[in-house]
């Protein structure tokens, strides 16, 4: 049976206990992590705590939704058992009825029948790190060679333990000036999971400075079970014309190679990320979108009516 819990009603214990067994277990859905990006999550448990999915549930203009907060890529369902789309249906299934929007990534073991569902198909690329680095840099493609010839001819220097401040701040006056959708309370959240990761052990920051000592590309790793996520990353124009942030992951591959571990580059869909990323020999794979409106036809063209009216005001 599954049962419905609210945030008070979890046992945390058992909780992390289910994701550090679930052959499908990610970073994403542990209790402190959940704790930072949506206070207040709740769930859904089967069979105490065997199988569970988290819901990270919002209110706006009356309704309640259940949405993918930042930082978080794949949700779903976890399973220390048996796991096939019948059950994953049932957990779907058995999301609260007061629930009338849903958007919410599953994690790549979920698979959806989308049915009356709308299911989107998202890309990610891993790159399994279990060779020994001469193989694994065989498969590197022409490009990626000669961004890291360029980064060893600028003598680069990497450095592990970099500041998440640094991390950030260097995104924020680069990349993120052009990034709209996150406001500094999402920097903040994000800064909190990095110390906590780093305190926990499950994460790692490394910087790549210039010969003349200046921070040019730095990123956040998170570290889960076999997975080393690529969470975060910033870097400026030194490091487009230097290879830095090229010369970082070259450097990561390096040092956890031969090892049980994969690399998760977090992505894309974007075709010049998924061109770096697969520069490096990652393979891709597939994680699937649920779109669910169970809204009334009359609340539904109300707020077709409202987003109509109100496109472009800024309102």
């Amino acid at each position: 049976m599954i049962a419905y819990l609210k945030h008070s009603e979890i046992d945390k214990k058992k909780w992390d206990d289910c994701i550090r067994q679930s052959f499908n277990g990610n970073a994403y859905v542990y209790s402190w992590y959940l704790d930072l990006v949506h206070e207040g999550w709740e769930a859904l448990i089967e069979d105490d705590y065997q199988r569970v999915m988290p819901l990270t549930l919002n209110r706006k203009f009356g309704i309640t939704y259940y949405f993918q907060p930042f930082f978080t890529q794949q949700f779903g369902v976890f399973s220390i058992n048996i796991l096939n789309p019948d059950i994953v249906k049932r957990f779907i299934d058995s999301i609260p009825s007061h629930v009338k929007l849903i958007d919410v990534n599953f994690n790549s073991f979920n698979k959806l029948d989308g049915g009356t569902h709308q299911i989107i198909t998202n890309n990610n690329y891993l790159l399994d790190l279990i060779n020994e680095y001469p193989k694994l840099f065989s498969r590197y493609s022409k490009n990626t060679k000669r961004n890291l010839k360029k980064g060893l001819k600028n003598s680069l220097v990497i450095m592990k333990g970099v500041s998440p401040e640094n991390v950030i701040s260097l995104f924020r006056s680069n990349k993120g000036t052009d990034v709209k959708t996150w406001n500094d309370k999402n920097y903040v959240v994000l800064q909190r999971i990095m110390y906590r990761a780093i305190h926990k052990g499950m994460g790692i920051t490394f910087g790549v400075y210039t010969e003349h000592n200046e921070l040019c590309a730095a990123a956040f790793f998170l570290k889960n079970n076999n997975r080393l996520i690529f969470l975060f990353s910033g870097s400026n124009e030194q490091a487009r014309e230097n290879g830095a942030m090229t010369f970082l992951i070259d450097n990561i591959i390096k040092n956890n190679s031969p090892g049980s571990r994969i690399l998760d580059f977090e992505g894309s869909n974007n075709e010049n990320l998924a061109r770096f990323y697969k520069g490096f020999g990652a393979k891709r794979t597939t994680y699937q979108r649920l779109k669910v409106n169970r809204l009334n036809f009359v609340v539904k063209i109300t707020l077709s009516v409202y987003k109509t009216l109100f496109a472009g005001s800024g309102k």
